[in-house]
């Protein structure tokens, strides 16, 4: 095979591996976010739990 084609598969994985990189980063610094929010509904369904049993 030519040379070129051996350059545009090592960009291409490359290209993979940034974007990867790029969603896992972006998952990591939502993470907090993600999880105050996933406890205040947690909260909140706890409280109207126990305002349905008064």
């Amino acid at each position: 095979m030519p040379k070129i084609f051996y350059n545009k598969k090592a960009q291409s994985f490359l290209e993979y591996v940034m974007l990867t990189l790029v969603i896992t980063t972006a998952l990591v610094a939502m993470y907090p976010y993600m999880r105050r929010s996933i406890n205040a509904r947690l909260k909140q369904i706890q409280v109207e739990l126990n305002e349905s049993k008064r």
